[in-house]
């Protein structure tokens, strides 16, 4: 069954004036020749983005689309249209957003999260910045702690949306954010909390204690880099931490805390110290 809107694999069924008919054993698309390869014959198998022509031809190109019918991704928009605009998806076809589908008005030359759809009557692709529609709110797969991929959606009063796993919706709080992210931007993040309605909060930092294991051994190899002390301590803010250590002040402060019980440093407000024989002694 071939899927419109997406990468198929066809096979090379005949040639024709306009182009090469591909198939799938049932519907035939089109394959304009400046889309062929170099080398192809009858008979080899080829995978194309399929898409619908105005005139309603199957039509297949081997450009690389920026995503697929399912997928939210960072477009922009290059011109405007009746009752909507269109934005670019990396190949000849450009991508129509209605109005009716534009959370705020989009303006050519800018760039949107957006998901794509396909229209349920023409089966023509649609897109729609109205992100909301098209996640899915419960039936997670994944668990507080795990490794996640983050898409920034928007930047909000409390922090960054950003979608999980091109699946799911969360929430990046601003006192998560420690360096500079741009909506459109593409992270790896982790779960920090599935809340009992169903939000989901998230961190730019792992959790647990393997994280710990793997600061400890970081801090410490910069402590023996810097002769033996570093002047950040448990009142240093949270953006000198992460200039030097690229993690959270709640992160550096179990990780020099377990270094301390460890007598492993000498802790003061504003720095910490490799513990020597001196002050064993």
């Amino acid at each position: 069954m071939i899927e419109i809107g997406k990468y198929n694999e066809l096979r090379v069924l005949s040639k024709t004036e306009a182009g090469l008919n591909l198939t799938d054993g049932d519907k035939l698309v089109i394959l304009p020749y400046q889309y062929v390869p170099k080398g192809l014959e009858i008979g080899d198998n080829l995978s194309v983005f399929v898409y619908i022509q105005k005139d309603g031809r199957l039509t297949g190109t081997t450009q690389k689309a920026y995503a697929e019918v399912g997928d939210f991704a960072f477009l922009k928009v290059v011109a405007d249209g009746d009752d909507g605009t269109y934005i670019d998806l990396g190949i000849d076809k450009d991508v129509y957003v209605p109005t009716k589908e534009q959370k705020r008005p989009m303006q050519k030359g800018y760039k949107y999260v957006v998901y794509l759809y396909l229209d349920e009557n023409s089966e023509r692709l649609l897109a729609s910045s109205k992100l909301y529609d098209f996640v899915e709110e419960e039936d997670f797969d994944f668990e507080e702690g795990d490794e996640v991929s983050l898409l920034i959606t928007e930047e909000t009063d409390l922090g960054f949306n950003a979608i999980i796993n091109n699946t799911y919706i969360g929430l990046l709080y601003h006192n998560e954010v420690f360096d500079n992210i741009q909506v459109g931007e593409q992270r790896k993040g982790w779960i920090k909390k599935i809340r009992v309605e169903g939000k989901i909060d998230l961190t730019l930092q792992p959790s647990g204690y393997g994280h710990i294991l793997d600061s400890k051994e970081m801090i410490l190899a910069e402590l023996k880099k810097s002769g033996g002390v570093i002047e950040l301590g448990d009142k240093s803010s949270p953006d000198e931490i992460y200039h030097r250590f690229q993690i959270s002040k709640s992160a550096f402060k179990k990780t020099i805390g377990s270094l301390y019980k460890e007598r492993l440093i000498v802790l003061s407000d504003d720095s910490i110290r490799l513990l020597t024989d001196d002050d064993a002694e």
